[in-house]
């Protein structure tokens, strides 16, 4: 962001970014800049700018060493887990970046955090000169966080994410400290971008006093595939027949729904107690450790791959690039 004429924060243009940051130019290695036409603030970001961005990372894969995506941060969580199931056999560095300050500001955080994200997106091993870390992520504010692990925390501090169920990947200290053991490497093979999301997805968070008009309201949507349902503690959710019967309903329509905490650590473990044993009766899916960021998006990416049932199902509740542990 950058201030315009009245004081305004608005979308920076990214045509002046060698002008705001000079020190790019001391960098040892080829920085290219590309930028779309119109930027926007990322609190617009929709699926079709998900699909712009894997085109432009498909487009110039095998022309760079790594790419860095500058994102605001309002969104960047969802971002970042969206193109990490998008960018299927990914084998290059995608990082993310941006800053709680505007660039323009004297205490901005964005060229600490664009300096080491670029240093990150080129960094290689040692002699064997192999991609260090082949995956989509985040970095900000001195921690590397794989990108379908993290969550917004902090809107008025320089550490604004989070990842509580996964350890960073990398710290930036007078180094950058790489956690090698807990980065994600895949067999080396092609680069397969996906390009369709199935959006008729919803977030249906619980809390004591919702009613089965609200439910029903949300849940019987004309066209409604999938249902993230945000539940308590270890995936525990009312065991009213009212409840229940607005959830199975669903399910007989063909909605997939996928179990998420509401807890920001810890798993969902369905069946711990009579509260959530009901829902796997159903056929909900337990998310285990899974954000809220990374099931919407995982739901979006496995619906829309137009699978049956039973490999939808079992999808959801498989890991497919890091965003669960697993038991």
């Amino acid at each position: 962001m950058a201030y315009n004429k009245k004081g305004e924060l608005v979308p920076m243009n990214f045509d002046q970014i060698r002008k705001k940051m000079p020190e790019l130019r001391q960098l040892n290695m080829r920085v290219e800049v590309v930028s779309f036409s119109e930027p926007i603030d990322s609190s617009n970001v929709t699926v079709a700018n998900w699909y712009k961005m894997v085109a432009l990372i498909q487009e110039n894969y095998d022309l760079y060493d790594g790419f860095v995506v500058l994102h605001g941060t309002d969104t960047m969580a969802y971002s970042a887990a969206a193109l990490s199931f998008l960018l299927e056999n990914l084998g290059k560095p995608v990082i993310f970046t941006g800053a709680q300050v505007p660039v323009g500001r004297i205490r901005t955080d964005a060229r600490r955090n664009l300096i080491t994200a670029l240093e990150i997106a080129a960094a290689r091993h040692g002699v064997a000169g192999t991609v260090r870390v082949p995956e989509v992520c985040i970095f900000f504010n001195d921690l590397l966080i794989r990108g379908n692990r993290a969550k917004k925390v902090e809107s008025q501090q320089y550490n604004a994410f989070r990842s509580e169920n996964y350890p960073p990947l990398a710290r930036a200290g007078i180094e950058v400290e790489f956690n090698d053991k807990q980065i994600r490497l895949l067999p080396a093979t092609h680069l397969h971008a996906h390009t369709y999301l199935d959006e008729q997805v919803t977030l249906l968070p619980l809390f004591p006093g919702l009613t089965e008009r609200m439910i029903r309201a949300q849940l019987e949507v004309e066209g409604l595939r999938g249902c993230v349902l945000e539940t308590y503690g270890s995936g525990n959710a009312p065991t009213a027949a009212w409840f229940l019967n607005c959830l199975r309903d669903a399910r007989e329509r063909g909605v997939q729904f996928l179990n998420v905490s509401q807890c920001e650590e810890g798993r969902v473990i369905q069946g711990r107690y009579e509260t959530s044993a009901h829902l796997t009766e159903i056929g909900i899916i337990g998310g285990d450790d899974i954000t809220r960021e990374a099931a919407i998006t995982k739901l979006m990416f496995v619906l829309g791959l137009k699978l049956s049932a039973t490999e939808t199902s079992r999808l959801l509740a498989y890991d497919l690039r890091g965003e669960i542990t697993g038991s």
